[in-house]
């Protein structure tokens, strides 16, 4: 009997495995929840280069304008207004990654799939980096250099304007943050302040990521921090309880949503998330201990490009296979041509507040 059997460096067995692990890995990382091809999410994925050649995309933001205006039958000709325009570009560079099994011996020995476990282990990686680089980038953690960690693109340090410090000094810095200096929600009430109202400074205002019809922020927290927000007692301050009283009696019917799958609840408009890769506060020269630096974010914080795969254009991501000593091993290769980057424009950060808080393990 005549049977159809595709071996494993089979063209079409190939490039199905690759789209799958491309959208395997996208699921599995923590900032998948977060991206959207809109400009109101809080990740815009773009995809100019997978439609063409190219090693970068540039993203244009023009500003509102601000003229007085002519009132009346005054003259208009001669005081029309020019438009201010800024970009921001993102680079894209391929990233990969193999695995390769000891032997068919050494695959008798198991019960599992060893070229399924193979795949699953490549895309648990991609996500992993993925989301390193997304927590690098919107943190602006310059003390992370190496590109294959911040998604392809250097990280840029936190603008001036867009830090908050936890403290009542208006000389704190990172290294004078102290015990008295912990997180609270007076912290995250500050941010929406301040994201309000960036125009007074002349930068865009931080817009909210636009949710079924409602207007939200996303605020991502070190377990610390989330820790000090907990047990937070002081007088005049909001606790946790009185936070999340009325969303633990209601159940949180919107838990499976993306932006809200995962998250601590919701404070004035922030859902609130927790992440061990929210780093520490540094200064010129190194990271400060007891320390972290929360990220608020709005839309467009970031964003995160990706090409093409060359033998096949409707694929983001390369999967080769290979056997080796004669048919005795196989390898499993994949890569991602991708790119991540906080949005900056203007030299300023256009989505992103950083809150620097004292954050020791309790």
């Amino acid at each position: 009997m005549a049977a159809t059997n595709f071996l494993t460096n089979n063209s079409l067995a190939v490039k199905a495995w690759a789209k799958k692990l491309y959208v395997q890995a996208i699921y599995d990382s923590y900032a998948s929840r977060f991206m959207g091809s809109s400009s109101t999410s809080l990740i815009q994925v773009r995809d100019e280069v997978r439609k063409g050649p190219g090693d970068k995309v540039t993203v244009g933001l023009r500003m509102q304008l601000n003229g007085t205006g002519i009132a009346g039958d005054d003259t208009l000709e001669g005081n029309e207004e020019a438009l201010v325009t800024y970009s921001d570009s993102v680079l894209v560079d391929q990233l990969r990654h193999a695995v390769r099994s000891k032997g068919k011996m050494s695959e008798q020995r198991v019960a599992f799939d060893v070229m399924a476990e193979h795949q699953s282990a490549l895309s648990d990686w991609f996500a992993d980096r993925i989301d390193e680089a997304f927590f690098n980038q919107i943190a602006g953690n310059t003390a992370k250099t190496d590109a294959r960690y911040t998604g392809s693109n250097s990280t840029v340090a936190p603008s001036t304007n867009n830090i908050i410090r936890v403290g009542t000094s208006a000389t704190t810095t990172d290294g004078s943050l102290s015990t008295v200096d912990t997180f609270t929600t007076t912290t995250l009430d500050r941010a929406v302040a301040k994201a309000k109202t960036l125009n007074d400074s002349g930068q865009p205002i931080i817009r909210p990521i636009r949710h079924k019809g409602q207007d939200k922020y996303v605020a991502f927290l070190h377990p610390y921090q989330v820790y000090s927000l907990r047990t937070t007692a002081t007088a005049n301050t909001v606790t946790w309880w009185e936070i999340n009283r009325a969303a633990l009696s209601g159940g949180r019917e919107e838990a499976a949503d993306n932006i809200y799958r995962g998250s601590l609840g919701e404070y004035n408009g922030i859902i609130l998330h927790e992440s061990a890769r929210v780093p520490l506060c540094s200064d010129t020269t190194s990271a400060i201990a007891n320390t972290r630096r929360a990220i608020f974010c709005g839309a467009q914080a970031a964003i995160m490009a990706t090409g093409r795969e060359s033998d096949s254009p409707d694929s983001k991501m390369s999967l080769k296979t290979e056997e080796f000593d004669y048919g005795n091993q196989v390898g499993i290769s994949a890569g991602l041509i991708w790119g991540m980057k906080k949005s900056v424009f203007n030299s300023n950060d256009f989505g992103v507040i950083t809150m620097h808080s004292y954050a020791a393990a309790p």
